[in-house]
């Protein structure tokens, strides 16, 4: 009883950093623009549209979670509170190191990393979701490039939309765009701390998905700030236009990703959104910044760090298997050590052109 409770605790801790590392960047947009100026009342609403977007459209990722990936008889209290915290601890992790991770890659690592322990995985099933997690932010991009053109055309043909009433008008719609990107939030990400909860009969799925959605709400409400607010001035160079194209572009794909129940990286699919208005405005140079970098390194890292730990776990408290312990703390050492050394020779570059190339 103690390990059900400590699980249903570590899942509603896990959607309140859902809520306040990712899911408030969703109406980032709206508040950066200027189209909604409170950032109280931009928190207030991405709560509400990430509330009503797990309640209404969130089961069919919870049930991908909790039973799409590994057979659900495997899925006992104890596994259950492995991916948790697996998860969990990965973005703790992370967030100490400065490494964004996708909260969707980082739960199905989990997942998949407690089917390799016990060799049971669905694996056409993940395939598919793999695939999504690339095709989803390139179909971002994509339409992003197309939308950005027109949206040049638009403005280079009727200046009006440069004045102030006009300006009033398409900031509504902003908000508008910026609540339905919200609300594919609540789709998607919900289920990546009530997923394996469902999957253990912990929860009803229905108990799940309201629940878990009052405290991903919550999160984006009581920590969410420091995220929409570093998100929207990064998107303050884009017209209102342009930023609607980029909220639109993730709410629909995330929004059609969600429907068939597959969990996507929404980090990601708004930030190639992003590089294709800045492709659409400055040509295919911008596409050598360092976001190319960032995006693969989250790709890559996201699953793998939660996939070694939930194995390691596994191994460890489940099978007694010390061995298994030394291989992980290995893996994990080598692996923040690698990325420590990048970090370093990244700054020393950087100091040696800020200082001209001298010393």
């Amino acid at each position: 009883m103690i390990i059900t409770y400590l699980a249903i605790i570590i899942a509603l801790f896990f959607a309140l950093n859902i809520g306040g590392s990712g899911a408030a960047a969703a109406i980032s947009v709206a508040y950066g623009s200027g189209a909604i100026k409170s950032q109280k009342k931009a928190l207030i609403l991405c709560g509400l549209a990430i509330f009503a977007g797990a309640v209404i459209g969130g089961s069919e990722v919870v049930k991908t979670i909790g039973t799409g990936i590994i057979p659900q008889d495997l899925l006992s209290v104890k596994i259950v509170l492995i991916i948790l915290f697996s998860a969990a601890i990965s973005l703790f992790i992370a967030n100490l190191l400065g490494i964004p991770l996708s909260t969707s890659e980082i739960t199905v690592g989990a997942v998949v990393g407690v089917g390799i322990a016990y060799k049971a995985l669905y694996i056409n099933n993940i395939l598919v979701i793999i695939s999504f997690w690339l095709l989803v932010p390139g179909s971002a991009f994509v339409i992003a490039i197309v939308a950005g053109k027109f949206i040049q055309m638009v403005e280079r043909k009727f200046p009006k939309l440069k004045r102030p009433e006009t300006q009033r008008i398409i900031a509504v719609f902003v908000i508008i765009i910026g609540f339905f990107e919200a609300f594919s939030a609540g789709m998607n990400n919900v289920a990546n701390a009530i997923g394996p909860l469902v999957g253990g009969n912990i929860i009803s799925i229905e108990k799940g998905i309201i629940l878990g959605g009052l405290f991903t709400a919550l999160g984006v409400v009581l920590l969410g700030k420091h995220v929409m607010e570093t998100n929207g001035k990064k998107i303050t160079r884009f017209s209102l236009l342009e930023g609607g194209a980029i909220s639109g572009t993730g709410a629909f794909l995330v929004i059609l990703s969600s429907i068939c129940g597959l969990p996507v990286p929404l980090t990601q699919v708004t930030s190639t959104a992003i590089m294709g208005i800045a492709a659409a405005q400055k040509g295919a140079s911008v596409l050598k910044k360092n976001i190319i970098s960032k995006i693969l390194k989250v790709w890559i890292v996201s699953p793998i760090f939660s996939l070694v730990i939930s194995y390691g776990l596994v191994k460890v408290v489940v099978d007694m298997d010390i061995y298994s312990l030394f291989v992980l703390l290995s893996v994990c050492a080598s692996t923040l050590g690698v990325i420590s050394l990048l970090n370093t020779i990244k700054e020393e570059k950087r100091v040696y052109q800020e200082n001209g190339g001298g010393i």
